[in-house]
């Protein structure tokens, strides 16, 4: 079954050369709008920092040209390690108008990770941004790479932005990139092994700018929150390159701890999350209104638009005219929370493959378990095994130096293979059921999909994390991690019968819903956090089920053998 959607004037997939590329569109806001506050910077100690179109230009400029004198040829890879900050997308602009391509690493990855990803990429300049974890990541970094600092990174030795930029004569010109030329290097999270490196070119990204700015009706006088890293796609999409394509204000959060001011101070019209963090806004929340009074409380007539008009302003989202959530399932009962408080949560489905841009549900029109429908521009269809293919002007070109991979994930057609399985509706509704990989066979030879089963347990309000397992065995069984509200109640010494008896009840609830074969024999809580630190998430949020399983390898059997239906590390 193929839905396409409505097409502007070219088959889906081709190039289309008469769209402006990133630099053209940061020129144009330089040249017209040199005034205009771009980015607002926290710079730490309560101090904050505006930057105009103008700066931004000057800085972009004579970056680029420091970068010239270091050499950098046509093509080269120039490599970002940071967390978001308005130096990490000035750094991008300057790669790209000195003729380079950047590399973003994630800004939590460890020594061997970045060793890996910058000798794959060959990358022979690095800018050293703001980070956490510098001191346990830079005996990855090769002592032949240049290194550049920002205002904001650690105590380093290397040449500084500032000092650079206040040397260097900015270019006088506009130099310019082909549609067709590379432009970015974006490595996966690797929840299997060694990231790839998926190639995109201008054309792509400028595709996916263009075309998502016309489906949310984004202008320059919206504004965004950057928080998420940069180095994802959904974030670089998002907030570098519609805002390139916009011109609207970007705000860039100055650390986990004042995230809430942060926010406030931003008050986004335009807000993007990963379903865990809509998870924890909700926990605080009920942390100040437990959950029943809050349940009564908007039953009450007068007071309920009270409360909820509060809690929108408490999160700093009362200007929010467009909330979305992508990168993971979010459940059904999330959504329909936000919902009855005044947030519509839009479900936005891409890959990096694909620029991040593939469906989204529209405001209004969204259907509980579904991610929406193909953007314009894009083909979908179901190959083999209901996997979901998608072809699109924003797809990549391929895997970095790994063809055999890239002819596995690109056919003949253009299709994208995304690994993802699925169902379309008539209207073209696409629902995810699952992963192509993740389907295990149980010992009585019944084939399982956890992501069904893990939606429903994730739904609940105890669970923070779920991963279903069962490969081999009679029946699937779950490890979960408790939310953050039951985890800081039982370190403060609360009792976990209440949790354990309600944790119960959805065990029972879940099973009343699945076929014989898919039954849980199971729920073990598991002990701590599922986190990155840890290596049980990768930089996206996503879980690395081979490593939790092995983790868990000598213990499941018992686990399993057990007659409890809910069990504790």
């Amino acid at each position: 079954m193929t839905v396409t959607a409505p097409l502007k004037s070219r088959p889906s997939g081709a190039a289309n050369t008469g769209i402006p590329l990133p630099l053209e569109r940061f020129y144009f806001w330089e040249k017209n709008h040199p005034a205009k506050i771009c980015f607002t910077q926290p710079m730490g100690n309560g101090v904050i920092k505006d930057m105009t179109w103008a700066e931004a230009g000057r800085q972009v400029r004579s970056m680029a040209a420091y970068l010239k004198t270091l050499g950098v040829k046509p093509g080269e890879r120039i490599a970002i390690l940071s967390k978001n900050c308005a130096w990490w997308i000035l750094s991008d602009l300057a790669i790209w108008m000195a003729g380079g391509v950047s590399v973003p690493l994630y800004p939590t990855l460890t020594a061997d990770s970045v060793r890996q990803i910058l000798q794959h990429s060959e990358s022979k300049i690095l800018f050293v941004g703001k980070l956490d974890g510098w001191d346990s990541m830079k005996s990855g970094v090769d002592s032949n790479i240049h290194c550049i600092s920002y205002p904001l990174s650690p105590p380093t030795d290397f040449p500084g932005w500032d000092a650079l930029v206040a040397q260097q004569a900015p270019l006088t010109e506009n130099p310019s990139r082909s549609h067709g030329e590379l432009a970015t290097i974006i490595y996966t999270s690797g929840t299997t092994g060694m990231p790839k490196g998926v190639m995109h070119t201008f054309n792509s990204i400028a595709s996916c700018a263009s075309l998502a700015s016309d489906i949310y009706e984004i202008s320059s006088r919206d504004r965004m929150l950057s928080y998420l890293p940069l180095s994802h796609v959904a974030e670089r999409a998002c907030i570098e390159m519609i805002q390139l394509y916009q011109g609207f204000h970007v705000y860039f959060a100055e650390s986990l701890d004042t995230f809430a001011h942060d926010l406030q101070r931003a008050r986004p019209t335009l807000f993007f999350a990963v379903p865990r963090i809509w998870s924890k806004f909700q926990s605080g929340v009920f942390a100040k209104f437990p959950e029943k009074k809050l349940r009564l409380l908007f039953r009450v007539p007068g007071l309920s638009g009270y409360i909820k008009k509060k809690i929108r302003h408490g999160l700093g989202l009362d200007q929010a005219r467009l909330s979305m959530s992508g990168a993971a399932p979010i459940s059904n009962s999330l959504l329909g929370w936000y919902k009855e408080l005044g947030i519509e949560i839009i479900e936005v489905y891409g890959m990096t493959e694909n620029f991040g841009y593939s469906h989204t549900t529209r405001q209004g029109r969204g259907r509980p378990g579904y991610v929406g429908q193909p953007n314009p521009s894009v083909d979908v269809k179901l190959g083999e095994g209901g996997e979901i293919l998608v072809r699109a002007p924003t797809t990549m070109v391929g895997y970095y130096k790994e063809p055999g991979k890239t002819a596995e994930a690109l056919d003949e057609e253009g299709f994208l293979h995304t690994g993802d399985v699925g169902a379309i509706e008539a209207d073209g509704s696409l629902r995810i059921t699952g992963r192509m990989k993740e389907i295990f066979k149980t010992s009585k030879g019944k084939y399982v999909a956890p992501f069904p089963i893990e939606a429903k347990l994730l739904a609940d309000a105890h669970v923070e994390q779920c991963c279903v397992v069962g490969n081999g065995m009679p029946q699937p069984m779950a490890l979960v991690s408790l939310s953050e509200n039951d985890s800081n109640a039982l370190r403060a010494g609360a009792s976990r019968d209440v949790i354990h008896a309600e944790l119960l009840e959805l065990y029972q609830k879940v099973n009343a819903k699945l076929d014989p074969h898919e039954k849980i024999k199971t729920i073990v809580v598991t002990r701590g956090d599922w986190t990155i630190e840890n290596g049980i998430m990768t930089p996206t949020l996503k879980i690395k089920r081979n490593v939790l399983e092995s983790r868990y390898e000598d213990r499941i059997e018992n686990w399993y053998e057990s007659s409890e239906k809910v069990q504790w590390e």
